[in-house]
């Protein structure tokens, strides 16, 4: 028996009445008031301007590798952009260098401005995410669906990639100055799907393509208008554009292909009705302030907001509304192999990897173009590059970029505060350990924890584990898991205990749940 609860964790829920006994102080006036996570390594900039020589030797390796015209990058901390460069040219004919004011046309790095539009929308009254897209496209009413108990496609299932429509790359690309008349007849005429909608990720510019359509027909205003007047103006993004005719050649970077060992120039083509789902022209100058509105979506605050988008509305395009794979041999570009998982948010890509690491962003491919851009909300870290030759994708050097960062800066996460009522509770429980001497009338415990735990059971198996321990030399700090679960330790002179609590919902929150191990001084 004894070897048994030696080895496992001990569970125990249970509870009480609402009255505390002198011998504990009572909850603070408001227990569960709210600190956001914060920084705690010091110089953290300082740390990252650092790096910036070891992070333009991999993207300069990156472009002679890769044989790119040019490209340009720009490494972001705290909303702030750090350091930037640009190698090559924007426009090869001209020998015009690529800098930070060079505008890439950046591909479906786009599709999160248009699901940040659809979301304004939204949070203005105008549409739900679960309307029927055929609400707002009447020609998507005629579409025939796979099976016969297929549900209608909704506007949140064209912003996840749910809709059913294939996979549709190259061939969305090729449709970028499509007329909006165009695609209305395209849908109108019947579309082919490869899954019933609602079930499957599939890729979809086609679906992006639609929610461009959406914004107008909702907002009443030409896409390219709205989002100029509601993204790009209110962030300061003043050389952003769709259509390249209005972007200042000087600054204008060109699109190229490498074939048969040279640079072949590549058309750019005109804003149209695909251009919601990839034809975005933008610079690592004018980006950074897009990227820094994302970045301080995080920690969730009841600081005062500015933007074009709430926080919540922010941080809800990033949660993984759609899970798209496991991969389990996933490899950092440095051969580590590390499994992951990824998914799709709202217009964003979402991936955690086996460290728990969160990365969101998106990256971009159409013929001449290739881009990325990839943020660590808990790091306050992102990066992003644009280069001008076709599908010069550049997800694999910004993640290599971001870990070299990481390693070099030794930039940790943030740390959440403990709570006021976790600090409590723990105050209050180590008082009645090991003995739980008035327990059951303490104030401490939810109404289901004895009705699960045995007092004398509870009473035996503590005494064990501090038997295990030794002497009890100290409490450790309290390890937040959030607001209302943590771990601490209590230091024993031959064993550690670790002792786990989760608190109920109630306005005065309880212990319901609790776990006690004995582990090695090295925390093993």
């Amino acid at each position: 028996m004894k070897t048994q609860v030696r080895a496992t964790f001990l569970l125990f829920f249970l509870a009480l009445s609402h009255t505390f006994i002198p011998a504990l102080k009572s909850a603070p006036a408001d227990p569960i008031a709210h600190q956001p996570a914060a920084f705690t390594d010091a110089d953290r900039a300082e740390k990252v301007k650092a790096t910036a020589a070891a992070v333009e030797s991999l993207f300069k390796q990156f472009l002679e590798s890769r044989h790119l015209p040019g490209l340009v990058y720009g490494v972001m901390l705290d909303g702030a952009l750090v350091y930037s460069g640009g190698f090559g040219y924007a426009n090869l004919e001209q020998k015009i260098p690529a800098h930070a004011q060079s505008l890439f046309r950046i591909a479906s790095m786009s599709k999160s401005f248009t699901a940040l539009a659809i979301l304004q929308l939204r949070d203005a009254g105008k549409l739900h995410l679960d309307d029927p897209a055929a609400k707002y496209l009447p020609e998507m009413k005629k579409l025939s669906y796979l099976t016969t108990d297929a549900p209608e496609i909704t506007i949140r299932d064209l912003l996840t990639h749910g809709a059913g429509f294939p996979e549709d790359n190259p061939w969305g690309d090729r449709q970028l100055s499509d007329a909006d008349a165009e695609l209305r007849q395209f849908i109108a005429n019947g579309v082919a799907f490869s899954n019933v909608p609602g079930v499957a990720f599939e890729y979809s510019n086609l679906g992006f393509a639609l929610l461009g359509q959406i914004v107008q027909k909702v907002s009443g205003m030409d896409f390219q208008q709205y989002t100029a007047a509601n993204i790009f103006k209110p962030l300061g993004m003043n050389a952003t554009v769709w259509e390249y005719e209005k972007a200042p050649q000087k600054n204008l970077a060109l699109g190229y292909n490498w074939i048969e060992a040279s640079h072949v120039n590549i058309p750019l083509a005109h804003h149209g009705a695909y251009g919601a789902m990839g034809g975005l022209i933008t610079s690592i100058e004018d980006f950074t302030k897009y990227v820094a509105l994302h970045l301080a979506a995080w920690p969730p605050r009841s600081d005062a907001e500015a933007g074009p988008l709430k926080h919540s509305s922010l941080r809800e395009m990033h949660h993984p509304w759609r899970f798209d794979a496991l991969m389990a041999n996933f490899r950092f570009p440095n051969g580590r192999v590390c499994p992951s998982a990824s998914a799709y948010g709202y217009g964003l890509r979402w991936m955690r990897d086996c460290e728990g690491k969160v990365y969101l962003g998106h990256s971009g491919g159409l013929p001449g173009f290739g881009s990325n851009w990839t943020m660590m909300p808990d790091y306050g870290l992102a990066v992003m590059s644009f280069d001008n030759i076709t599908y010069g994708g550049t997800s694999t050097i910004n993640l290599a970029v971001l870990d070299t960062i990481i390693t070099l800066a030794g930039l940790q996460p943030r740390v959440l505060p403990v709570s006021a009522i976790l600090e409590q509770r723990k105050t209050d429980l180590v008082k009645i350990l090991p003995t739980w001497n008035g327990a059951e009338n303490s104030g401490l415990f939810a109404e289901n924890f004895f009705l699960d735990n045995r007092l004398k059971d509870l009473v035996q198996r503590t005494a064990e584990l501090y038997e295990e321990a030794g002497e009890i030399t100290g409490v450790g700090p309290m390890s937040p898991l959030n607001q209302l679960r943590g771990t601490f330790l209590l230091m024993g002179k031959k064993k550690n205990l670790q002792i786990f609590f989760t608190l109920t919902p109630e306005k005065s929150p309880l212990i319901q749940q609790l776990r006690m191990r004995a582990v090695e001084k090295d925390g093993k």
